[in-house]
C-alpha cells in the first residue's frame, strides 16, 4: 500500500510512539510504501530513498491509485526555504499552507497568469498559487556534467548554512549531518543514504583520502560532511548547534581537530 504526505513535515520515528526518537522527516507531497499498521495511530512505512521509521498515519492520504497518480503528476519541487501558497496569485491572498524547501507540488498551467506566479495542485487535489522562482522541476537523475554537479551540490548544501541542528531533521526549520548531506544530493538527483556511513546499494564508494574532490563526502564516527574544495566543509554539527563550514587546515580559524583527527573514510558517486 502506498500514501502521500500532507503534512508540512511527517515526522519518522524509531518506534511508533510519539516520544521516540526521531530519525527522519518525510516531506509534504512525498510518498512511502506502508509496510505495516501499527494500531489505530502509526504506521510503518519506507520512503523513496529507503529508509525505515513510523509515522502517525494523520499525516498521509492512503490510496494506492492516488498515490500513484500524485507520482505521475507531481514533478515540481520547492526550491525555497518556506514557501506560501496562496489561494489566489496575489499576496493580500489567504494561505492554504506553507511548505518546506524540498516538498513536492503538481504544476498546472493557467492562461494569462503573471509570469511570477505559479499555478500548483496540493495533495488534497486544492489549487495553490506561490511565486515561480520558488519552484523548479525535479531532477530525477544527474545530466549536467560531473563538475557541474559537484558546485550544484556544494551550493546547495550552503543553501542551508546557519540552519539551526536537529536530530533526524532536513528542513531549513532544523537539520542533522546527515539530512543535509542527503537533500544535497537528492535536489540535484542522487540519492544518497540518510545515514553517516557508507552502504551497499546506494551510489557512493569510498575512496582514497587523497583524491577527495570537491562535492564528496567525509565520514567520522557517527557524522558526515560535504566536501567544498580547499580543505573546507560544510556540515550540520550537534557540537556547532546549525548548519556552519569548517577546515581540515590546523592553520585555518575554523580548523576543527576532534573532526579533522578521526575521518574515517571519504566517499564519491563518482
Amino acid at each position: 500500500m502506498k500514501a502521500v504526505v500532507t503534512s508540512m513535515i511527517a515526522n519518522l520515528h524509531a518506534k511508533p510512539e510519539a516520544t521516540s526518537e526521531l530519525v527522519d522527516e518525510v516531506l509534504y507531497g512525498m510518498t512511502v510504501e506502508i509496510l505495516e499498521l501499527c494500531g489505530e495511530s502509526w504506521l510503518k512505512v519506507r520512503t523513496t530513498y529507503r529508509y525505515e521509521g513510523y509515522c502517525q498515519k494523520e499525516h498521509f492520504l492512503i490510496n494506492d491509485e492516488k498515490t500513484k497518480k500524485w507520482q505521475n503528476e507531481a514533478q515540481h519541487i520547492i526550491i525555497q526555504n518556506f514557501a506560501d501558497l496562496l489561494r489566489g496569485p496575489k499576496i493580500q491572498n489567504e494561505k492554504i499552507i506553507t511548505l518546506v524547501k524540498g516538498s513536492i507540488v503538481q504544476l498546472l498551467e493557467e492562461e494569462n497568469l503573471d509570469h511570477t506566479w505559479s499555478k500548483v495542485k496540493l495533495v488534497t487535489g486544492e489549487i495553490g498559487y506561490t511565486r515561480t522562482k520558488w519552484i523548479q522541476e525535479k531532477i530525477q537523475e544527474i545530466k549536467v556534467p560531473e563538475r557541474d554537479f559537484r558546485e550544484r551540490v556544494v551550493q546547495t548544501a550552503l543553501s542551508y548554512l546557519k540552519t539551526p541542528y536537529r536530530w533526524g531533521g532536513k528542513t531549513p526549520i532544523g537539520i542533522d549531518c546527515s539530512g543535509l548531506c542527503l537533500m544535497a544530493y537528492m535536489l540535484n538527483g542522487s540519492i544518497i543514504y540518510r545515514d553517516a556511513k557508507i552502504v551497499d546499494g546506494f551510489p557512493v564508494k569510498q575512496i582514497p583520502f587523497e583524491q577527495i574532490q570537491k562535492g564528496d563526502l567525509i565520514y567520522f564516527p557517527g557524522h558526515i560532511a560535504l566536501y567544498m574544495g580547499d580543505d573546507l566543509y560544510v556540515h550540520s554539527s550537534l557540537g556547532g548547534n546549525e548548519v556552519s563550514i569548517n577546515s581540515l587546515n590546523d592553520k585555518h580559524p575554523n580548523y576543527r581537530h576532534d573532526l579533522a583527527t578521526t575521518i574515517t573514510a571519504v566517499g564519491s558517486i563518482f
